[in-house]
């Protein structure tokens, strides 16, 4: 992807935007306009270079997400493809660092908390060029997930923390970081989400999967993917024994992300679930539906419109609280807390009594309403881009 650039300034200045897996796209599109919009209101050459890890590689989890989102192709795409977690993050290390010295940028940004993220961020820092982290100060305290430990690091060896809502400013206190380190500048996955919903409300999946009639109009939609659900087989079957109970008053429509549905196969549990096999497949009825993922565009419809969400995922923790949908997460903890405090969201665990209650209540009408805060106003990536461009010239090189 070339940005396109001021012709008012013959000085230009190159950032390199780090992307590898789904959750990232929908943060570094919001960038990505940011940037340009800056380049044009204030006369100045910055030249977006896109890195693609190749962490989320296929065509539901990758390519769909670039066109719903608008997202030009990347300048380059590493290739490095599934691993487990040390191999991926060393394939990362290796190629990103041969990037960054052929391109020699000023500055890279990385966003969220998968290997790729650490990976780019511990490259860079080693070559002694700045880092910025979007997302930064997320904590579960939970060190069992991978993702807990690519956050703190990533964190400890960068330049420039941007945080989503208070708790991460002081989560990075506590540790140590500097605090003109730290800005505080609201979740960039809600720009994503305002500036795509009108958008996302008008696709006819709804309607492709039998949802838009009356009769069946409410359902639940469930994202599971995390290893610590996934991979354990007694915890997995915790869950879907919850989820059958559940799926007696409502259908459930599960995008099963690819390992899941590699776990599904393995502890032979397909006989749960009724497969939505083609583009002609419909929910008639109550049960489990298991389908292919997404593209960001029908998700976020799907999610915009579903009587409830169960989850263990971190972003839709966050959109769900923006659009007051009741979320029920199945984790023992959560690194946006402020989801608990002020928006829609309630931790179960795997508790299969638990998570049955919770969507009693919903069901029953004992809908827990939300509050979206301030701070998630769709202007997050426009704040970032403002920050970075005004740093005094003696801090970036």
């Amino acid at each position: 992807m070339k940005a396109p650039l001021s012709k008012h300034n013959s000085k230009t200045r190159k950032w390199i935007l780090v992307a590898g897996a789904r959750p990232n796209f929908m943060k570094i599109a919001p960038l990505i306009r940011a940037v340009r919009a800056y380049n044009e209101i204030n006369a100045v050459n910055i030249d977006l270079f896109l890195v693609h890890t190749g962490q989320h590689y296929d065509v539901n989890m990758s390519d769909t997400f670039f066109k719903d989102l608008e997202i030009p192709g990347p300048n380059v795409h590493l290739d490095v493809g599934s691993g487990n977690h040390g191999e991926q993050t060393g394939k990362v290390l290796i190629q990103f660092e041969k990037v960054l010295l052929r391109e020699k940028p000023e500055l890279i940004i990385v966003v969220g908390d998968v290997n790729s993220t650490l990976a780019c961020a511990l490259a860079a820092v080693k070559l002694l060029i700045p880092v910025a982290h979007v997302e930064a100060g997320l904590r579960s305290f939970d060190r069992s997930m991978p993702e807990e430990i690519n956050r703190i690091v990533t964190d400890a060896i960068s330049d420039y923390l941007f945080t989503p809502s208070p708790d991460g400013d002081e989560n990075l206190l506590k540790e140590g970081i500097p605090s003109e380190k730290i800005f505080m500048v609201g979740d960039i996955m809600v720009d994503s989400l305002l500036f795509n919903l009108e958008k996302a409300k008008n696709t006819d999946v709804r309607e492709r999967l039998g949802l838009g009639r009356k009769s069946i109009a409410d359902y639940c939609l469930l994202t599971l993917h995390r290893p610590s659900n996934v991979d354990n087989r007694d915890k997995f079957l915790r869950i879907i024994y919850a989820l059958t109970e559940i799926s007696k008053r409502i259908p459930i429509l599960f995008p099963a992300h690819p390992r899941t549905r590699k776990q599904i196969e393995a502890f032979g549990f397909q006989h749960y679930f009724i497969n939505l096999t083609n583009s002609k497949s419909q929910i008639t009825n109550n049960g489990i539906y298991l389908s292919n993922p997404f593209g960001y565009l029908d998700f976020l419809n799907l999610m915009a419109h579903a009587a409830f969400v169960l989850t263990d995922s971190g972003g839709i923790q966050e959109e769900t609280t923006v659009l007051d949908i009741p979320c029920i997460t199945l984790r023992d903890t959560t690194e946006r807390p402020i989801t608990l405090t002020e928006g829609t969201n309630v931790l179960v665990k795997d508790d299969p009594e638990k998570i049955v209650r919770e969507v009693e209540k919903i069901l029953g009408g004992q809908v827990r309403k939300g509050r979206c805060p301030d701070i998630w106003d769709g202007h997050t990536a426009e704040r970032i881009a403002k920050i970075l461009a005004e740093l005094p010239s003696t801090v970036i090189a």
